[in-house]
């Protein structure tokens, strides 16, 4: 122990050891003492010892400390104080107070000890496991151990901890821990975790930490809160920035809505903390993460959607025209609802309809380019305004057409300030900056918009009194050949090139200015400095635009005559050269990253993004329109209006197979109606057959139950009263045969009339024979057949009697049987009440279904009628879709053909130029083509001159 005394600030007597033997005999207890309460003190005496030693004991005893934490983990002191002495080795606490060499060399010894640490995957698992340990002075110490490893070796350490099971599980675990400095360097380890590793965010948003540190925040008291807020919203942003699956797991957990109470900022708005500030920013900054251009368009529209439906976009106006905002935060708030309405017709226009608190109210775009174009402002404010400007106006064309409205005779209103009227007082200001500023704004209201192009040209301005107005267009040029700044004159070229592409009214207009292809040309044309060389690359488009552009509607400025003027002034070659410059300058590849216009200084504000896009789409189109030949033009002319033509049929093929799609789909879904209708009626009559059954069944039933009645009741009165019995169907019946016994007996007395009519004319015919003495044998014939006749009629007779006799006892019985129902009609009637009514139940069961027989044929014939139209219209389509496929490979082959021509005509000029060389390399008089067409305009002139002198 008197060792210890020593070591822990005793002074024992005789010389004293120095800090490498001490930390090697401490190391030697570490490793060979076999009572716990003896390693404890050596580990304890090393933790006091590795800020001093930190050298030593890092390289000495490190892996005496691992050995430690495996096999005295049951005492969590010992575990504690190894924790603690490895964080000292490994974490640099005393930055800020050295020097640069020093700090360079605690940073490699960091470094040293990281690799040393984790150069066995075995000891960050323990780590790990020792994390799940609930005592204070193991976890606390192990959280912060991770922490230090994290960020000297982050993609190593978070390799082992991705493949550990349950790694990001355990370590999750910390946010709920109810001690506050373990949760809170647990967020830390956290934030360190989820750098740069897409995996590892994904399994830790789900492990709900969304929900949980949504959670933390609102209980510390959301933007009021303190450093752990800031934590947080830190960690946010490490899970979502540049991660779409987090991204859309945020959204579709309706977190989003939770964010709105963050920006909730009272009425009175001074005296904000640096720390609110700070928590407000990084609040704004994960807004923008959300709707970033830079994420997919269909995850940036919904996240729009969302804060628009929750209310969020409404309070983020709210704070941006609030007073008392500092600029910071309302620089932030200004681009984070940039961002929130771009691309979005219904944000776009929510902010089109939003007003300053101020009398008159004013549009909240009015006050902001108030701003923008006021020299007084921030840069960083301007900037942000612009930004926004842009974003109102990103693909609305709804928003473009109000802007350029404003600017119109028509509707210029002199009591008040419009977004047009800041717009041309930034653009011919003194400054600078306002001037490229407006420059800029003015053309994101012309871009991809031809008709807001052609109704700017109608805008008209006043220089000076007594002096007639000129067109904007007019004094945006008059105003780049009085030779401003680069500055201001790199803005209306910007204007001028985006104004004019695409839009050949506006080509016209700028050519038929004289002053304009002269002072382009020598701009272009001049050897100036460097800073000029980005005009002159900018003059080169403007120039290029109005060749690509022409349609040679002005006789003095065709495409052949000013590509003519290049040749001769410039040269094709340094044209080209002077057009490259402007994708060559530096600050070109800046602006191009993306779109929000960020500059370190306001010198360095030239380029903005959609401007660099038009550059890269038109570059190389201007470069092959200026060296092409007129018979090139005229070809190319000839195949763009064959294509175009093509493109007009097959425009028409669409429209009429899109008409007939609409047709089919409309059959469909009637065929679809009809099908539901059909089944429906299917099974009403189902459901009424099934009824007539149950109501056939019924009376079945109960006619058996009237005829049970009745023959009990027979039976009780005897033989007598059999026939009162008789059932109801049984006495039709009787009667039928009566009736039927009648009619046979008419019929057989109408026989037995004309059989003895028939024996009076044999009769008398046999008493003409026997006075005849020539037909003996016919006599006896005769009497034969009269014997035959009697027979029969005796036959005759006798069943005649016998039916008459059953006629006789068949009334009698008829008779009975009336009078026996007449006596019986009180008991039976309510069967026979009921039985009517089953009847007609019955009667009207059947003709419903009749009806509804019918109904379903015509309903069979109507759907064969729609599928026979489908079929129809089926086959037309097919047939369309041939002909439109047919078009496009005539297409590919005239292309093909024309290119193959082209390179005929090529091959043929190039022998021609060949053989003339050769002829005149053998001293052959060869006449060039010059001289030829020359020769040829003469010789037509003589011919002419000579018709005159006949004539």
């Amino acid at each position: 122990m008197n060792f210890f005394r020593g070591v822990m600030g005793g002074q024992a007597p005789g010389p004293q050891p120095s800090g490498a033997e001490t930390i090697q005999k401490l190391c030697d207890r570490v490793a060979s003492s076999t009572l716990l309460d003896d390693r404890r003190d050596a580990v304890r005496a090393l933790k006091s010892l590795s800020k001093k030693y930190r050298m030593e004991v890092g390289t000495q005893a490190m892996y005496h400390l691992i050995n430690i934490l495996q096999t005295d983990r049951s005492d969590s002191e010992i575990v504690g104080y190894a924790l603690d002495t490895l964080y000292n080795l490994i974490c640099n606490d005393e930055e800020e107070e050295q020097d640069e060499n020093a700090q360079k060399q605690a940073d490699d010894l960091s470094a040293q000890f990281t690799e040393k640490f984790i150069e066995d995957p075995e000891h960050v698992t323990l780590l790990l496991t020792l994390l799940e340990e609930f005592d204070f002075h193991v976890r606390w110490p192990g959280v912060k151990l991770l922490t230090a490893l994290l960020k000297n070796q982050g993609p190593q350490v978070q390799g082992v901890i991705l493949v550990s099971p349950m790694g990001v599980s355990r370590l999750m675990d910390l946010l709920a821990d109810s001690r506050e400095i373990i949760r809170n360097d647990g967020l830390l380890l956290l934030q360190q975790l989820t750098k740069s590793n897409a995996a590892i965010q994904k399994i830790v948003a789900f492990e709900n930490a969304f929900e949980r540190l949504l959670d933390i925040i609102t209980d510390e008291g959301s933007s009021d809160g303190g450093i752990v807020v800031e934590d947080c919203l830190l960690l946010l942003l490490n899970l979502l920035k540049n991660n779409s699956s987090n991204q859309n797991f945020f959204k579709e957990g309706s977190y989003i809505q939770r964010m709105k109470p963050w920006f909730e900022v009272g009425d009175d708005n001074a005296g904000w903390s640096a720390q609110k500030v700070t928590n407000l920013h990084l609040m704004l900054q994960l807004v923008r993460v959300l709707v970033s251009p830079v994420n997919s368009p269909g995850a940036t529209a919904s996240c729009q959607k969302a804060m628009f439906t929750c209310g969020l976009l409404q309070q983020l106006c709210t704070i941006l025209m609030a007073t008392g905002v500092p600029a910071d935060i309302l620089t932030e708030t200004i681009n984070t609802v940039s961002e929130v309405i771009r691309g979005s017709q219904d944000n776009q226009d929510y902010f089109a309809s939003v007003n300053a608190p101020s009398n008159p109210p004013r549009p909240a775009i009015v006050v902001l380019l108030m701003s923008m174009v006021n020299e007084r402002q921030p840069f960083v404010l301007r900037c942000a305004v612009l930004y926004c400007f842009q974003c109102f106006l990103y693909k609305n064309q709804k928003g473009q057409g109000e802007i350029v409205a404003t600017l119109l005779p028509s509707t210029i209103d002199a009591n008040s300030i419009s977004a047009g009227q800041l717009l041309c007082g930034g653009l011919f200001s003194a400054d600078s900056l306002s001037n490229w500023c407006a420059a800029v704004a003015l053309a994101h209201a012309l871009q991809e918009n031809l008709s807001q192009k052609e109704q700017l040209l109608r805008v008209q301005l006043a220089t000076s009194l007594g002096k007639p107005p000129v067109s904007l267009l007019q004094q945006c040029t008059n105003i780049l050949s009085q030779g401003s700044k680069v500055q201001t004159r790199v803005g209306l070229l910007m204007l001028l090139c985006t104004w004019i592409s695409n839009c050949p009214i506006a080509v016209t207009h700028f050519l038929h200015n004289q002053e304009n292809v002269p002072f382009l040309t020598a701009q272009i044309s001049e050897n100036l400095g460097e800073d000029e060389r980005l005009v002159q690359g900018l003059c080169a488009l403007l120039l290029g635009i109005c060749i690509y552009y022409n349609d040679n509607s002005l006789e003095n400025y065709t495409k052949e005559k000013l590509k003519q003027l290049i040749e001769k002034r410039i040269g094709k070659e340094n044209f080209v050269e002077k057009l490259g410059f402007i994708t060559k300058h530096e600050l070109y590849s800046r602006a191009g990253q993306k779109p929000q216009p960020v500059f370190p200084s306001p010198e360095q504000m030239l380029f903005d993004h959609e401007f660099t896009k038009l550059v890269k789409d038109l570059e190389g189109m201007i470069t092959k329109a200026v060296h092409k030949s007129s018979e090139e033009e005229k070809k190319e002319e000839e195949v763009k209006k064959t294509l175009e033509q093509h493109d007009n049929i097959v425009t028409q093929y669409k429209e009429l197979i899109r008409e007939q799609d609409a047709e089919i789909q409309k059959l469909k879904e009637q065929v679809a109606s009809v099908s539901t209708q059909n089944e429906q009626l299917q099974t009403m009559i189902t459901q009424q057959l099934s009824q007539i059954q149950q109501h056939k069944d019924q009376y079945n039933i109960l006619k058996l139950k009237l005829g049970k009645d009745n023959q009990s009741q027979s039976n009780s009165q005897g033989d007598i009263s059999q026939v009162n019995g008789v059932q109801t169907e049984e006495l039709t019946q009787l009667r039928d045969e009566v009736e039927e016994l009648r009619k046979q007996n008419t019929l057989l007395q109408t026989q037995l009339g004309d059989k003895d009519s028939l024996i009076n004319t044999l009769r008398s015919e046999a008493t003409l024979s026997t006075e005849s003495p020539d037909a003996p044998s016919d006599n006896t014939e005769l009497l034969k057949e009269l014997e035959a006749l009697r027979s029969q009629v005796q036959a005759q007779s006798t069943e005649i009697s016998q039916l008459q006799t059953e006629r006789q006892e068949l009334l009698r019985r008829a008779e009975a049987t009336t009078a026996s129902d007449t006596v019986q009609s009180s008991d039976g009637s309510d069967d026979s009440a009921k039985v009517t009514e089953l009847e007609n139940r019955l009667a009207a069961q059947t003709s419903e279904t009749e009806r509804l027989k019918g109904e379903l044929k015509s309903l069979s014939e109507s759907r064969a009628n729609l599928e026979l139209e489908l079929a129809s219209a089926t086959s037309s389509v097919a047939i369309l879709q041939t002909e439109n496929s047919k078009l496009q490979t005539d297409v590919q082959e005239s292309k093909k053909e024309q290119d193959d021509l082209l390179m005929l005509l090529a091959d043929q000029d190039q022998k021609i130029h060949n053989l003339r060389q050769r002829l005149k390399e053998l001293g052959e008089t060869v006449e060039d083509e010059d001289d030829l067409d020359a020769r040829d305009q003469t010789d037509d002139d003589e011919e002419e001159d000579d018709d005159d002198e006949e004539d």
